[in-house]
């Protein structure tokens, strides 16, 4: 259950009932993390355009990669809500749902690319020691692998991104939807 207040869909009045009607039709519904901000209505279209540009836009890394980047950062998080969400939008991807799960702990033994272990390493390290980046040798084996600069700091906006989001929902008591994922446009 949510620690501070929050407006629900039927309770939202004016701008934030028209962000609110954006949000399902674009996305297909709402969701918590969405109404956790609720009360300073405007975070929730900045919000919005910051995951969108950093999850959809054009990038040398793939959808796929990006939401198994974020699903990483969430399983190293604790953070469930998260984990579930870009677990079930990874699935859309990876048609594998047993596969997707074991993705956050055990990324080590699945049948991944070499490049998709570097980017999962560099997820997990980033998440967990950010202050052990002051140097390049975190960002070398990723330039070994061919990734590029831009990818390169793609990678770094989806981790950043998802500690982000993670720290308002571990934070302020986000719940995940009763209906887990189910409804979502991906």
């Amino acid at each position: 259950m949510a620690h501070i207040n929050i407006i629900d869909y039927q309770s939202a009045q004016g701008r934030l009932k028209q962000i609110y009607d954006e949000i399902v039709a674009k996305r297909g519904k709402l969701a918590e993390v969405h109404k956790i901000q609720s009360l300073n209505p405007e975070t929730i279209v900045h919000h919005m355009d910051l995951y969108m540009s950093i999850m959809y836009s054009k990038s040398p890394l793939s959808r796929a990669e990006r939401e198994m980047m974020g699903v990483v950062v969430s399983v190293a998080n604790g953070c469930a809500y998260c984990a579930n969400h870009h677990q079930e939008a990874l699935n859309a991807y990876w048609k594998n749902p047993e596969r997707v799960e074991k993705l956050g702990g055990k990324y080590m033994e699945l049948d991944l690319s070499q490049r998709e272990l570097l980017l999962c390493k560099y997820a997990r390290e980033l998440t967990q020691t950010p202050q052990s980046f002051g140097s390049n040798s975190n960002i070398e084996p990723l330039r070994n692998a061919g990734l590029d600069d831009r990818a390169i700091l793609d990678a770094t906006l989806v981790v950043a991104y998802f500690n982000f989001v993670n720290r308002i929902v571990l934070s302020l008591g986000v719940d995940l939807e009763n209906d887990k994922g189910a409804g979502y446009k991906y």
